[in-house]
């Protein structure tokens, strides 16, 4: 104890450079003078690291360098979605909610050490060049990415329009990595798509949840209505491989839906963290009859959505197990324009289901065909037999903290580390069977019509509740 009080200050000092480069000053150390004894020996830890980093390091090291891996590392330990942001960064997660940003236009993660896809953004460089979820990136350029965080491979792959950046690919049954070459270009999401189906029938795709994602849904519904004779016959929401977005804008989205009720509330360790959004009553509500379209790819916001519109029994879900993102990111401006992105609640949706490391079970499991070539062995390369990621394959994830009991009523929850969506297994057979021969159908998307067409059937088991048991059991005859 008394070689913690000795180097109090040295350790108070430490803390006075940590928080000068996270713009705290003299707050931090006021507060740290009250820590417990453990911290100031962890402290001491540290500030010993540090001093032996740059007295011994093969090469001078600046202090800020260190402080700035230190914070990295510490937040990516906690969770796949805390990050501390350089002030380059910041900028960049500031314009891309705007919905423009140079780069290639795909989502990664890492999953078993490996570089992956989540999914490629509609109409960019990415998604022109073939690029697939679950490809698995080996190199940037001439560089291997092991051990490469998601920071550093997002900034390598960001860049100004016409530039050019190779990536190095290995995928599902392919034999050999292979190389594409794509081009930057300044990526502008559009968010929302719409366009008539078969039969009279309406589609809206959400791609991502960005600013002015409602008014785009609210302007597609509104020309719907007019073609339509102030009526809409039933409109399929498509939401399959949206990674999501603002808290806001599904809410806002959510709300176009539904006539009154919750959409989703959150809960974390401080009052402050802990609310509640609803649905506003119209005058004139249209319940007509709805779809929505989800997989591997749909998470956070597009999970809100499609967990709201499932509890409220508003519309039929559609597709296969969600991503499970079912956490709250807080964005924490620093003084030096940098900032931290830290997860402070949960999501839940109306009927109190945690989405955490879970995710949005479906009402009718319809999984696309599966490729149909034999699995091939490749020395040193581990072959993932499934394409979808998923929350809980992500290192370091936290449990939703809910029993399969709590976790849903109706909606089955998938065991740990499943991501397979009950009785998906002989349905998805059965459809991969029926579809060799043309594997670019939508079999999702002709599902929801369907459903559609049969809409008064559907309808009075959506009001039941029992349209998943219903599934289970027909995907079993």
């Amino acid at each position: 104890m008394s070689v913690i009080k000795r180097n109090r200050w040295a350790i108070t000092l430490a803390i006075f450079v940590i928080a000068s480069f996270l713009g705290l000053g003299s707050i931090a150390v006021r507060r740290a003078q009250a820590l417990p004894n453990d911290t100031y020996q962890e402290l001491e830890t540290f500030a010993n690291v540090l001093a032996i980093v740059q007295k011994n390091y093969v090469e001078p090291v600046t202090t800020k360098r260190l402080i700035d891996g230190a914070i990295t590392g510490m937040l990516a330990s906690l969770d796949p979605h805390s990050a501390y942001l350089t002030p380059e960064l910041y900028r960049d997660l500031e314009v891309e909610t705007r919905g423009s940003f140079g780069g290639l236009g795909i989502e990664i993660t890492i999953k078993n050490g490996v570089l992956t896809v989540m999914s490629p953004i509609d109409d960019t460089p990415a998604y022109r060049a073939g690029i697939k979820a679950g490809d698995q990136i080996f190199k940037i350029d001439n560089d291997f990415t092991k051990d490469m965080t998601l920071t550093e491979a997002v900034k390598r792959m960001r860049g100004p329009k016409g530039s050019k950046i190779k990536l190095t690919i290995r995928r599902q049954n392919v034999p050999e990595l292979f190389t594409v070459t794509l081009v930057r270009d300044v990526i502008k999401i559009p968010s929302v798509k719409a366009k008539k189906l078969d039969d009279g029938f309406d589609y809206v795709r959400i791609s991502t949840f960005q600013e002015n994602t409602d008014e785009a849904v609210q302007k597609a519904l509104d020309d719907f209505e007019k073609e339509n004779h102030g009526h809409i016959k039933g409109l399929v929401l498509d939401l399959r491989d949206d990674p999501g977005g603002l808290l806001q804008q599904a809410v806002k989205v959510s709300d176009e839906f539904l006539d009154g009720g919750m959409i989703v509330y959150t809960q974390g360790r401080h009052e402050n963290e802990e609310q509640k959004f609803f649905s506003h009553k119209k005058k004139d509500f249209d319940d007509y009859p709805m779809v929505v379209l989800v997989n591997g790819g749909t998470a956070s916001a597009s999970e809100i959505v499609a967990g709201a519109l499932q509890d409220q029994r508003r519309a039929v879900v559609v597709g296969t197990q969600t991503f499970g993102k079912g956490s709250v990111q807080t964005i924490l401006p620093l003084d030096d324009h940098s900032a931290l992105r830290l997860t402070t609640a949960r999501y839940f949706t109306p009927n109190g289901r945690s989405i955490q490391a879970v995710g949005i079970t479906p009402d009718i499991d319809v999984e696309p065909p599966k490729p149909t070539l034999a699995s091939l062995e490749i020395p040193g390369v581990e072959i993932d037999e499934n394409q979808e990621i998923h929350e809980s394959d992500l290192p370091h994830h936290f449990q939703n903290g809910q029993t399969p009991k709590e976790n849903g009523s109706s909606v089955a929850t998938p065991a740990p580390q499943s991501n397979a969506s009950p009785g998906a297994t002989k349905q998805s057979s059965k459809s991969a069977k029926g579809q060799k021969s043309d594997k670019e159908k939508d079999v999702q998307l002709e599902k929801a019509i369907e459903i559609l067409k049969h809409w008064n059937s559907f309808k009075l088991q959506l009001a039941k509740g029992d349209i998943q048991q219903q599934s289970a059991s027909a995907s079993q005859q």
